[in-house]
């Protein structure tokens, strides 16, 4: 239970020992070089972040969202054919009635920029809430890890069918690929963070350049009237009004890709600047208003973009161009651009194309970077390395190299997987906002919530039944972080877990530093009442000679157990010459008894032992941070010992019979 001492809590925590990580970083050589790239889970990682207005930080969500323009109106040909227009309103309509009512929801709830992931865990608490979380990450990272490989592989694309860059580069997408992945990695090795005014200077012109052919062929489609009496003709032939919509209603879920920059959206959060102060424990009420204005703005601009794009792209470019191995495929607008305006700001689009899609590999990156150090080390679930900048880098780097040799860089094949993922995290999103609403009893709005959650249901099921490749790669991305995630909390179960103590008030600091030093024998035990203590005391004098005080050590676990690290608090008080330390919010007890062993320092520990079936005892502390008690703090202290220097006589340890 997580209960505390009745006195105001110290400002002063207990001294800190060192740890693995505190000594690596002191080595030289590679190892020493990946850890000093700096931590991502720090405060200083993410809560001081300089903020920026909301139309600025709109263009940093906008190199993912609004660079699928680069491939999104290719796909939506291939997928829809003359329906691409009628299936893009429908994506449209899904866009500002369902994505964007929900992500204002998860805005208002999740304001740290962790975004529906948060949501959902701060609604389903304990191991429930981080399984959950877990199969959201393996989504989430197929989100992230396709926009990186896809926008790299497109970019490649644009590279290749560039007339002026062919002769120099040849077909060799896959090669260019890398080059492009091995380069972003590169450039998040040296040291990488959000920059908003590279940002800005690569979307504006990109949706610039963007609305200057879409105009132009809206004029050439103004100029050329068979041209909307094809496409209309076309139509007709599908049948009535009402078989055309349902029909588009259908493709619809093929074309969800434009949906992808909502996550992103929540994500940027704290780069963007309210317009005043928020209280301590207060919701920075500006800050989720003017994230709400940058969303709302997003939606419509590629809202306007799609349904252009959808209308000029399928008016002007023939079928056997968009066309698996044709000109135009994965490349609509670019293609478009060359035809009507020429080599020369053909090649302009291209180029702005292909650094928009680099830079939204670059937030992807990020993203990841800022999404997998909030919750895998806080869950014990990662080894210590992901917590730094470096190696995550470069296991992200390897993960995306196997995922575009799988793919061949083949920009449609991973349009399915990339789909999966953001529709998975926006169906956690309308289920999460859905509950806490229903928890607010906003009942209508919660209902509302429902319905969204059943359109992007049905969206996802679509999805996966036209591309189950999608499934199956988020699937083994899902498998992948369990498998390692469970592997990585067993063996980290046999660290210290514990961040820091604090005292709960100034007797027991005064306490404490009068007890630590080799200066008492401790004892931990499972109730702190007069009697088990008496019982105790004679236990050990009658079988031990045993000089000094008695320290008793009594810990109270949280409810949520599931936390692997925690900030307990002691309380110490003094009795007949013996101290009474009670420590409570601890994650295991059998972890928290080794801390303040190594920190106390006492001559003598004496351990009790169940001598209950040793399985049951290793699942109930590996899942109840309970179990076999004075094993594991025996197994946990040799385990500290093997690394750490030997600075100090070591204390005694008893095993002894409960």
């Amino acid at each position: 239970m997580s209960s505390h001492g009745p006195h105001a809590s110290s400002n002063v925590s207990s001294p800190r020992i060192p740890t693995r990580v505190t000594e690596e970083l002191r080595a030289g050589g590679p190892i020493g070089w990946l850890l000093r790239g700096g931590r991502l889970d720090s405060h200083a990682a993410h809560g001081g972040e300089k903020t920026y207005p909301w139309y600025s930080v709109l263009c940093l969500t906008g190199v993912d969202y609004f660079s699928t323009l680069g491939y999104q109106p290719g796909i939506a040909l291939l997928a829809a054919g003359v329906l691409s227009p009628v299936a893009t309103l429908f994506l449209v309509a899904v866009t500002l009635l369902c994505a964007l009512p929900v992500y204002a929801q998860v805005a208002g709830r999740s304001y740290a920029g962790q975004g529906s992931i948060a949501l959902l865990e701060n609604l389903l608490p304990g191991w429930l809430g981080k399984a959950f979380v877990l199969v959201l990450l393996g989504f989430a990272g197929t989100d992230f890890v396709i926009t990186i490989t896809l926008s790299a592989a497109d970019a490649a694309e644009h590279a290749v069918h560039n007339p002026i860059l062919h002769p120099w580069i040849g077909d060799h997408n896959i090669t260019l690929t890398l080059v492009m992945l091995g380069l972003l990695a590169a450039v998040f090795l040296k040291g990488f963070t959000e920059a908003i005014g590279l940002a800005v200077a690569v979307t504006v012109p990109f949706l610039a350049i963007n609305l200057l052919v879409l105009a132009r062929g809206l004029w050439e489609v103004a100029g050329r009237p068979e041209l909307l009496a094809n496409w209309q003709s076309a139509l007709i032939s599908r049948g009535s009004v009402t078989d055309v919509l349902m029909a588009g209603a259908l493709v619809f879920p093929s074309l969800a890709l434009g949906l992808s920059g909502f996550e992103t959206g929540v994500s940027v959060m704290p780069l963007v600047r309210g317009d005043e102060a928020s209280a301590a424990g207060q919701a920075p009420a500006g800050r989720i208003r003017n994230t709400r204005k940058l969303l709302v703005g997003a939606a419509l601009i590629m809202s306007v973009m799609l349904a252009l794009s959808s209308f000029v792209t399928t008016l002007l470019i023939p079928p056997r161009e968009y066309a698996a191995g044709g000109p135009a495929n994965g490349r609509a607008i670019a293609h478009l651009t060359h035809k009507l305006f020429g080599p020369g700001i053909g090649t302009a689009y291209d180029i702005i194309t292909i650094l928009i899609l680099w830079f939204a590999g670059a937030s992807a990156m990020a993203g990841l970077l800022h999404l997998i150090p909030r919750y895998l080390p806080r869950f014990g679930m990662a080894p210590r390395w992901v917590a730094y900048s470096r190696p995550l880098v470069l296991a992200i780097f390897f993960i995306t190299v196997v995922v575009t040799l799988a793919f061949r860089a083949d920009v449609n094949a991973q349009g399915g997987a990339y789909a999966t993922g953001v529709l998975v995290l926006m169906l956690s999103a309308a289920i999460a906002a859905a509950i806490a609403l229903r928890r607010e009893s906003r009942r209508v709005f919660a209902l509302y919530g429902w319905l969204v959650a059943a359109v992007f249901a049905y969206t996802l099921a679509e999805n996966v039944s036209i591309r189950p490749d999608g499934l199956i790669i988020a699937s083994i991305f899902c498998f992948v972080i369990m498998s390692l995630s469970g592997i990585s909390r067993l063996v980290r179960s046999v660290e210290l877990r514990i961040a820091e103590l604090h005292f709960a008030d100034e007797e027991s600091e005064h306490l404490w530093r009068q007890l630590a030093g080799k200066k008492v024998n401790l004892v931990p035990v499972r109730s702190m009442n007069a009697e088990t203590r008496r019982r105790k005391e004679e236990e050990i004098r009658r079988h031990y000679k045993v000089d000094g005080p008695v320290a008793f050590l009594n810990v109270e676990l949280l409810d949520n157990r599931s936390e692997f690290l925690a900030h307990p608090k002691v309380r110490v008080r003094e009795e007949k010459g013996n101290f009474h330390i009670k420590v409570t919010g601890a994650s295991a007890i059998a972890n928290t008894v080794a801390y303040v062993s190594e920190v106390i320092d006492p001559i003598r520990l004496f351990l009790g032992l169940s001598r209950k079936n040793l399985v049951g005892q290793a699942a109930r502390f590996v899942l109840l941070g309970e179990g076999e008690t004075g094993l594991m703090v025996y197994t946990i202290l040799l385990n500290y010992w093997e690394w750490t220097p030997e600075e100090d006589v070591r204390p005694l340890i008893f095993l002894m019979s409960d």
